[in-house]
């Protein structure tokens, strides 16, 4: 769902969603599919997520309804920030214009006018987008902060060291994102059309550091190739995510228990139109996971840093809230995060890791069992299939809480994740270059 609405069509499903929030969260009869299984604690951060929601949702639609009806698109330009596809669409509305007037006046057709505002004018030529701008009396590079992907693609990433590209080269055809002869000219530029496409990722969460890497070249190569993955798997997932429907993840959580659940995760994902990427990181990166929107479709990114099964699964489900919990409050910029022993001070980390927690362990059960406080691992064990989730999970909990981090060490599942991983990409392997080299 967009986070600023602009047309009728947006205008009427951004209503019809509103009315449905308001439902649910007035209706436990209505509320139920939506979070049928899933643990108080988990509810309960849901139902907050859902007010926020219909009140951004409230203000999104109460803007666009001011701007048309007056004219005076106060509150919609407070909601652009800056964004320079959004400029040129809440110029047209403050200028009375429909689609179809706009398009008569630059001598289009609706369509092409159509086209451009549902992809935020991000097709547009340079050429094309001053003739728009200047038709609508805006002037986007007035008071607007530097920025690199404004630079031209020779800019963007003039300042990475020869080292960092061939660091990321080595990498690259070790996993085989691309051909021997893919050149470092190439792969500067895909880093560059990527970063122009998406931005540059703003923080990595470090326990209590919240670093900015926003220059962080190895995390933008990773992100480049986990976003190539991510598309070609779109082909084979046809469902659209809907963050309403919630009442599948405990059937995920329950796939920890199978040797194979990282895999069948994959699957089970996809048909929920969230994409799942396992891709290794790049030696000095010290990434975990991450999630973000990629074509409109979340995607969480894994590299299996820490190859243990109690890892594996926090890490994913820590993702996961990210998608559920912050999907229109974040996610289009995207979480890049790192696990660590600390508490995160940074409030949508602490969010999501109470929704990993919770999934994987519900805080209920946990503060009644016998197992909190066991030194015996046939009692962990037994309280972990009367959950019906993987030991390992149950271990690794008790190894955070108690801050040792040699206690049940051959209980978490050392080195059996990635290798499931590994195998599937050997299968898929070609000669041919992953990454696609430069753009005519």
């Amino acid at each position: 769902m967009n986070r600023i609405t602009l047309n009728e069509k947006e205008a009427r499903e951004t209503r019809a969603r509103i009315s449905r929030l308001s439902e649910a969260l007035h209706s436990e009869r209505a509320m139920e599919p939506v979070v049928a299984g899933l643990p108080p604690e988990v509810v309960s951060q849901v139902s907050r997520m859902m007010k926020a929601e219909r009140a951004r949702l409230t203000q999104a639609v109460e803007a666009y309804e001011e701007a048309k009806d007056t004219q005076r698109p106060t509150a919609l330009k407070e909601l652009v920030n800056r964004d320079l596809g959004l400029m040129l669409i809440v110029a047209r509305i403050a200028n009375g214009f429909s689609q179809k007037d706009l398009a008569w006046r630059l001598g289009v057709k609706e369509q092409q006018v159509q086209r451009w505002e549902a992809e935020r004018y991000a097709p547009i030529s340079l050429k094309n987008y001053h003739r728009v701008a200047a038709l609508l009396g805006v002037r986007p590079w007035a008071d607007m902060p530097d920025q690199p992907e404004l630079r031209g693609l020779d800019k963007v990433i003039d300042g990475v060291s020869k080292a960092e590209i061939k660091k990321i080269l080595k990498h690259g055809r070790e996993n085989g994102w691309f051909a021997e002869d893919f050149t470092e000219a190439e792969l500067r530029r895909y880093i560059a059309e990527n970063r122009i496409d998406f931005g540059s990722p703003g923080l990595l969460r470090t326990g209590l550091n919240v670093v900015d890497h926003a220059e962080d070249v190895l995390l933008h190569a990773w992100r480049a190739r986990v976003t190539a993955r991510a598309r070609d798997a779109f082909a084979g997932v046809e469902d659209v995510h809907e963050p309403l429907e919630l009442k599948w993840m405990p059937e995920l959580v329950r796939l920890s228990n199978d040797p194979r659940g990282p895999l069948r995760a994959v699957e089970v994902l996809a048909h929920r139109g969230i994409v799942l990427i396992v891709e290794p990181q790049i030696p000095g990166l010290k990434i975990d996971g991450a999630a973000f929107i990629v074509d409109g479709r979340p995607v969480i990114g894994m590299t299996v840093r820490t190859d243990t099964v109690d890892n594996f699964w926090f890490t994913l489900m820590h993702e996961l809230a990210h998608v559920t919990l912050h999907f229109s409050t974040g996610l289009a910029v995207g979480f890049y995060d790192q696990t660590d022993q600390e508490t995160s001070v940074d409030e949508q980390e602490e969010e999501a890791n109470r929704f990993a927690s919770n999934l994987l362990i519900p805080e209920e059960r946990w503060r009644r069992s016998t197992a909190r406080i066991a030194k015996s691992a046939a009692v962990i064990e037994r309280f972990a299939n009367e959950l019906g989730i993987h030991p390992a999970i149950v271990f690794g909990r008790m190894r955070k809480e108690r801050g040792d981090w040699s206690l049940f060490a051959n209980k978490i599942g050392r080195n059996t994740v990635r290798k499931l991983f590994v195998g599937e990409a050997q299968k898929g392997k070609t000669d041919a270059p992953i990454l696609p080299g430069p753009q005519g």
